[in-house]
């Protein structure tokens, strides 16, 4: 490739913003294979898997399925690499504020739409609504039996929680709720108001597409 294209000059002299996905990916790939560079194997990955966010929630095995030429090596190292920047995102606060369902969008947003199952979590608030931690309650197709309110509300007994948030995403990353949601939420509410623990939502987690909000929360809707 001509100098000013190649991808690890570009970065050194412009800096990282100014490289596309797949000029990131090539770095990252250093070689390509017989008559196609490593920018060429960062497309044609990207491609197959439809961006970064699919890429991401791929395995090694997945990674080397969709790229021939990389090995087992360099496909551990790049789920690795996803794995830390989901942590970076995870931990650039150590207690956020999650009053709100923007805010709890922003803060696991791009955690849960690299994910490919549903996870429902609880997460549990100090009196500032704080996170304190979040604890998993079920990952798969959620239902009611594994949404039970007793799962969901021990967390918040055991560690004291002045109040929780209950989050669960849709891989789809359409947060429309089914009827299935609608029920669960209705069943949290009301061993919430028993327990008389704070629920202040129930919100799903889905993906932006145009003008759709990515998130739907219930107690927005008037629901909680």
């Amino acid at each position: 490739m001509p100098i000013d294209e190649r991808p690890r000059e570009k970065a050194e002299r412009h800096g990282f913003e100014a490289l596309s996905d797949a000029e990131l990916l090539a770095i990252f790939i250093r070689t390509g294979l017989p008559g196609k560079n490593a920018l060429a194997v960062a497309r044609d990955l990207l491609r197959d898997c439809g961006g970064f966010a699919p890429l991401s929630r791929c395995t090694p095995k997945e990674i080397r399925r969709h790229a021939k030429g990389i090995g087992p090596a360099k496909s551990l190292e790049m789920a690795a690499a996803f794995e830390i920047g989901k942590r970076l995102a995870r931990g650039r606060s150590l207690s956020p504020v999650l009053d709100t369902a923007e805010r709890i969008f922003d803060f696991f947003g791009r955690e849960f739409m690299a994910m490919r199952q549903e996870s429902l979590r609880v997460l549990l608030l100090d009196t500032k609504l704080r996170l304190i931690r979040m604890e998993e309650i079920s990952l798969g197709s959620l239902n009611e039996c594994i949404a039970h309110p007793r799962e969901i509300f021990r967390q918040a007994l055991v560690h004291s929680a002045f109040a929780v948030a209950v989050v669960h995403n849709h891989p789809s990353g359409d947060p429309s709720p089914s009827p299935a949601d609608y029920r669960i939420t209705r069943n949290l509410k009301e061993g919430a108001h028993f327990l008389q623990i704070n629920l202040i939502d129930h919100v799903i987690l889905g993906s932006p597409d145009g003008g759709r909000l990515p998130y739907f929360s219930f107690k927005e809707a008037g629901i909680i």
